[in-house]
């Protein structure tokens, strides 16, 4: 063997496997003389982890053998077992498996590393220990490590302000008084940063920053989120009552340029009271006044008052870049370490972490909507933007502790450059991808069944509401359903099976707008429809995201998965652009409904379900299962740079129509008709 690892850490061997024991592993020479233990010098050090600690598992007894494959991205001789080198080099025991080869075992449980539970000191009991700390899988995919948790809660964080969030940034604009093109602009600028998730994924795979690629990045985003949200809080007044007074005063203002004619309006200070008031005088002679701030505490606005519409778009701006900065190293990270995973617990580490996230929303979600809807003092718009302000601050000590190699080699952008592309035009990418596209496209939603379920059935605000909360839950329900028991089903398979369930509830509100509801009352029925169909979604959503880590080449993990995710993203935004389009086919106006004629929500219900069953036309392009997502990587029409062009077009083409529209709807609030 040679006496120093190679150049290429990745290099194809077929002489040699790999056994690893917990965190770490050796290479071992295929040829069965035994190598003194010794002798460092002649073994490779591997590390599974990839985390601080570096070794074990949890306490395993027996290592495990991989045998090492051509991969996807040529760094790695096979996209799922992946094991990067360490320069550390640690003390080798034998072990000679059942076929009688000769292997090393690396750290193992018995070695008192602390991994073992036996070993381990604590006070929790062993299966909670083991629940923790799977001892078949490698340290750095135990996300309850120390080094690791700040994985698992960035996912919680993320759900937890989505939650938080959609109450302030969808309401408190209408509180104020902004316009329908105001509004549109807030949300417009809010949202805006998540068309950068690719530019972000770049700069941290090429520019470490303090020596870090990712936690240095995780604190830099949740540090703006949070100094964003106290800037908000520090600059105005956030209580309910300035809001009011705000939009009271914003309708007066609105209102005397509506009356027009003849009228003549005249402005005065009422300083008995403080407060301000318009006084309009119409044609007929009355006398009208508004009282805009006169029963408000002028006391509270010196110098302070509710934030303006610039400054809450400002805010905002920045609150949703560091989100989805920080977004976007967490995902890199789940990226890195899936590869590590055994083959008996792929994808537990994303489902795991996506769990977090979708628990964090389904919490956080109702939370917020109590917290601003409060009129306590302390709670409101002021207590929710805390809230929002004070949690990420709350994790910063758990990065600092984050796992992750400092002034680790990074290759040129040039060489990352050429990876990505040698990566889009595999067959393993542009087939999977494209079937994730064209299947998301065609999940096109009936864009008039809110207007029919408030026009016609006259649910409340309240009921609307509900809606959309069971449907959190439901939806995390979906990912710890395929957690449980689908991980090991084949994708396909799930695709198939979900895909026909969906379309029998899409087809059941048909019975729901002809009155047919089996003596349920309509609210139930569409709770029930509703909520099972956000259930399949959860069960979708996992097989996607696992299959998109494992094309992500190595060393480029934040620019890939985000590009993997950008696609996807905007194959649901697109579908959303042809439901609105959609409503001109038939008529399906609030009139229309009004008067009883239905017809057209009907039609409109059929076409829907039948576009979103077609996706199944193309479920051949998704591999069955991981195994043969590989197989595509050695097709011979892999590497198909016409291929590789699509899919990149595709990817650039969503990134420039998220980025213009986010654009006219600041510059030009109003230009899609908005008022």
């Amino acid at each position: 063997m040679n006496s120093s690892p190679p150049a290429n850490p990745f290099v194809v061997r077929d002489d040699i496997d790999i056994v690893v024991n917990g965190g770490k592993g050796h290479v071992l020479d295929s040829a069965r003389e035994k190598e003194d233990d010794d002798d460092d010098d002649d073994d490779y050090d591997y590390e599974g982890g990839g985390g601080t600690g570096g070794t074990g598992g949890g306490g395993v007894n027996r290592p495990r053998r991989i045998r090492r494959h051509r991969g996807i991205g040529g760094n790695v001789d096979h996209p799922f077992e992946m094991i990067p080198t360490t320069e550390e080099y640690d003390e080798c025991h034998d072990y000679r498996d059942d076929d009688g080869m000769t292997c090393v075992e690396i750290g193992g449980g018995d070695d008192g590393d602390g991994d073992d539970y036996r070993d381990s000191g604590t006070i929790l009991p062993e299966f909670v220990y083991h629940y923790l700390y799977p001892p078949n899988v490698p340290r750095s995919c135990q996300l309850y490590r120390i080094e690791n948790i700040a994985i698992p809660s960035c996912y919680l964080l993320v759900g937890i302000l989505q939650g938080l969030s959609g109450p302030f940034a969808n309401v408190y604009p209408l509180d104020l008084g902004a316009s329908e093109a105001q509004q549109s602009t807030i949300s417009s600028l809010k949202s805006l940063p998540a068309s950068f998730k690719l530019i972000f994924g770049f700069v941290s795979d090429n520019l470490p920053l303090c020596g870090y690629r990712r936690k240095s990045y995780m604190l830099l985003g949740w540090g703006m989120t949070s100094i964003s949200m106290f800037a908000l809080l520090a600059f105005s007044d956030l209580s309910s009552d300035a809001a009011s007074s705000s939009s009271f005063a914003a309708s007066a203002a609105s209102s005397t340029r509506q009356l027009g004619g003849d009228m003549m309006r005249r402005y005065a200070n009422d300083e008995g009271g403080g407060g301000i008031t318009t006084t309009i005088t119409m044609d007929d002679g009355v006398y009208r006044t508004l009282d805009v701030r006169g029963d408000i505490d002028q006391s509270s606005y010196d110098g302070v008052g509710p934030p303006s519409i610039p400054l809450l778009s400002i805010c905002l701006l920045l609150f949703g870049t560091g989100f989805w900065f920080a977004d976007v190293m967490g995902d890199s990270l789940v990226a890195e370490r899936a590869k590590l995973e055994p083959t008996s617990s792929r994808g537990q580490l994303q489902s795991s972490c996506y769990a977090c996230r979708f628990f964090g929303l389904m919490i956080s979600a109702p939370v917020g909507t109590l917290i601003y809807g409060s009129s306590s003092i302390y709670l409101g718009p002021r207590g929710l933007v805390l809230l929002m302000a004070t949690l990420p601050a709350c994790i910063v000590p758990l990065v600092l502790m984050l796992g992750e190699t400092r002034n680790a080699n990074v290759p040129s952008t040039k060489d990352q450059c050429r990876e990505i592309w040698n990566t889009v035009c595999s067959r393993a990418v542009w087939q999977p991808m494209g079937f994730v596209y064209l299947y998301n496209v065609l999940q096109v939603g009936n864009a008039a069944w809110k207007q029919f379920l408030k026009t016609v059935l006259g649910f409340t605000s309240n009921q609307l509401n509900s809606l959309l909360i069971v449907a959190y839950v439901l939806l995390w329900l979906g990912i710890m359903a395929y957690k449980k028991f689908f991980i090991h089903w084949s994708w396909r398979t799930v695709y198939v099976l979900t895909t026909s369930l969906n379309g029998l509830l899409s087809s059941l509100q048909v019975l729901l707008i002809k009155g047919m509801t089996f003596g349920l009352s309509p609210y139930l029925f569409a709770l029930g429809d509703d909520a099972f169909a956000d259930f399949i979604a959860g069960i979708q959503f996992l097989p996607t995201t696992i299959m998109m880590v494992h094309l992500c080449p190595s060393g480029s993990e934040g620019a890939s998965y985000a590009m993997f995710t950008t696609v996807n993203n905007s194959a649901g935004n697109l579908a959303g652009a042809v439901s609105t389009l959609l409503l001109g086919v038939w008529d399906v106006s609030k009139g229309a409904m009004e008067l009883g004629n239905l017809v057209g929500m009907i039609n409109l219900t059929w076409l829907t379900t039948a576009m979103q069953m077609s996706g199944l036309l193309f479920v051949g392009l998704l591999p069955r299962t991981k195994e043969d997502l590989a197989k595509l990587h050695v097709d011979p029409m892999s590497g198909s740079k016409i291929g590789g062009f699509v899919f990149l077009f595709v990817t650039f083409s969503s990134v420039l129509y998220s980025l213009i529209v986010g654009v006219l709807n600041i510059v030009k609030p109003g230009w899609a008709g908005e008022s």
